[in-house]
């Protein structure tokens, strides 16, 4: 690391060429071979990308859009934008088209920087709202008159004829100044543009950096979107902390990538983490009879220390005794698909069940979760190695403020906290709370509380709490997160708001079901009629019972109608970020829903 924290990323990217210049800080799969750039590389392509840009016109201030898939393109387009003291409005690759065009509308970009020609196909509709925003892709298509090569390669012949002038731009720049303009999820309405400074996101990316102890000596996978602020975060805190960067090709080549990098550090969302023990679950079943009770007696075992680990205590000898056993029939094979070097796996974005964090965490991968948000840069606390806390999300970052309001919703401030949305000052000053003291709140719109220990655990999001008409008030999050163990259960939305009981909808895992209709002999001839089935229904309902069992009787799930397909970005039901757009979804199956409480009918 440098001797004095840098002040903005662009101080952040010249430690790095300065203390690594010979060293791979970034490596990618091109063409099936796998490639790197060193820090004198990167920080070079990044002068070049960026004095190209600034030739075109863009300059201090300018909002650049970036609507592209990861790898080591988006970074260097990232910090070309950053460097001469432009605005990077990132754009996820899998936003639905409509919401691309509101983007572009509102932020008003100088120019769009953009990946393939697929994904200039795909966002065709939304770009020819603008006929007179300029794009250059990363890579050359024919439609459009340059490409990210020949970007870099007029920004070279500059750097040739002006060799100070890309230092002056990037030192031009201060913290205060904008880095980012973030267009949240939108899980109730259209996107709202987060704008965070460069003093945000340093702050958040060496606070984290530091508070998890991350060593230099780690390689990362990088995998989540880059147009999440999280991992972009993530990937700040690996350049500065000397962690060395590979790209994963996409969901795709994730197994294989896993299997060939062995990262020793990795961010998820548990919707992955989810699959990964899904397809271990598979596997365990598919065994013989004494195949599959070794598995179930090994997953046990990873669950007992998971929990005992989660409580500091220490395992007896017979139990260590039978820890080794577990280990080689079923855990070490857990700890090989994610490489077998695995020593943080940090989770976010939604809750992680418990019983999948204590089977990772007893199989010998510490799963973390830490929560967050955009508006804060993004994290506010993480667990670490030392403490862990399994069904919490750790401690707050040290030089943040966390509080619990009255009505358990919780308050946070410190210098993480955004500037407020882009050309929405009423949203933003609904967003904090102001108190007497003269002191501004932001209010977080998650429900949790403290523990005895300063652990910080969330039960739901207060927008998404469901009131009964008994009264009561349900956390759905939590229960569609209990169904989500089943084999059976791809996706769950829970429903319950001003009515007697609590329903689901509930997508299959597909790929499960049909093997166990083909085992029970039940013969359909698609999706649609095999759901319409009594008996895969009852199945489904006995996952949830099974599931939900522990649950108050007013949260138990008493209805289920199953879904066909699954719920989609593209169709508007998730963000992507992959939560759901509760609105809707309850618009888009209001049919079906209201099928799950036929009048007069009681929980």
């Amino acid at each position: 690391m440098t001797e004095s924290p840098p002040e903005t990323l662009n101080d952040l990217l010249k430690g790095v060429a300065a203390e690594r210049p010979d060293q791979q800080v970034l490596r990618f799969n091109a063409g099936g071979t796998w490639t790197g750039l060193t820090g004198r590389e990167l920080a070079v392509r990044v002068r070049n990308a960026a004095l190209g840009l600034y030739n075109l016109g863009v300059r201090k201030g300018d909002r650049v859009a970036l609507l592209a898939e990861s790898g080591p393109e988006w970074t260097i387009t990232d910090f070309a934008i950053l460097s001469i003291g432009a605005i990077n409005v990132p754009i996820y690759p899998t936003q639905a088209v409509p919401q691309v065009e509101y983007i572009l509308r509102e932020s008003e970009p100088k120019l769009l920087m953009i990946s393939t020609a697929r994904q200039l196909k795909r966002a065709s509709a939304a770009l020819d709202k603008f006929p007179g925003l300029p794009v250059i892709a990363f890579q050359a298509i024919p439609s459009l008159e340059s490409d990210l090569s020949k970007l870099e390669a007029g920004g070279a012949r500059v750097a040739a004829e002006q060799p100070e002038l890309h230092d002056h731009l990037a030192a031009a720049v201060k913290g205060s100044d904008l880095a980012s303009i973030i267009y949240t999820s939108g899980t109730t309405g259209e996107p709202k543009g987060v704008m965070l400074t460069h003093s945000n996101i340093i702050f958040n990316a060496l606070a984290a950096g530091a508070f998890l102890k991350i060593e230099a000596d780690n390689s990362m996978l990088s995998f989540l979107p880059l147009s999440h602020l999280f991992e972009r975060m993530v990937l700040y805190l690996c350049l500065h902390f000397g962690v060395q960067i590979n790209y994963a090709g996409g969901i795709e080549t994730v197994i294989a990538d896993l299997a060939t990098v062995r990262p020793t550090l990795m961010s998820a969302v548990p919707r992955m983490l989810e699959k990964v023990y899904g397809r271990v679950l598979k596997k365990g079943a598919l065994g013989s009879a004494l195949e599959r009770r070794a598995f179930e007696w090994s997953m046990e075992i990873a669950r007992r220390a998971g929990a005992l680990e989660n409580e500091g205590r220490r395992p007896g000898l017979l139990f260590r005794l039978e820890r080794m056993l577990a280990d080689q029939l079923v855990l070490g094979k857990i700890r090989d698909a994610f490489g077998g070097r695995m020593r943080r796996l940090v989770s976010g974005g939604a809750a992680l069940p418990p019983d999948l964090a204590l089977v990772f965490n007893g199989a010998g991968v510490p799963v973390l979760q830490g929560y967050g948000m955009t508006e804060t840069s993004p994290v506010i606390a993480v667990n670490t190695l030392d403490e862990n806390r399994i069904g919490t999300v750790g401690k707050p970052l040290p030089g943040i403020d966390v509080a619990i309001a009255e009505d358990g919703e919780i308050l946070t401030r410190g210098p993480h906290i955004f500037k407020g949305y882009f050309n929405k000052p009423d949203e933003t000053k609904d967003v904090f709370d102001q108190q007497e003291s003269g002191d501004a709140w932001l209010k977080t719109g998650d429900i949790g509380y403290f523990d005895s220990d300063g652990f910080l655990a969330i039960t739901d999001r207060k927008k998404d709490l469901i009131k009964t008409s008994a009264g009561k008030y349900i956390a759905p999050q939590s229960i569609e997160g209990l169904l989500a163990q089943s084999k059976f259960i791809e996706q769950a939305f829970v429903i319950g708001n001003d009515r007697k009981y609590v329903s689901a909808l509930i997508v299959p895992d597909f790929e499960q079901l049909e093997e166990w209709a083909k085992e029970n002999g039940i013969e359909t001839t698609g999706r649609a009629e095999l759901i319409k089935d009594k008996r895969v229904e009852g199945l489904v309902k006995s996952e949830v019972n099974r599931l939900t069992a522990g649950l108050a009787d007013y949260e138990k799930v008493k209805r289920v109608a199953l879904l066909p397909n699954e719920l989609t970005i593209e169709g508007g039901e998730m963000t992507p970020t992959l939560k759901a757009r509760r609105p809707v979804i309850n618009e888009k199956y209001r049919e079906i829903i209201e099928s799950l409480y036929p009048s007069g009918s009681e929980g």
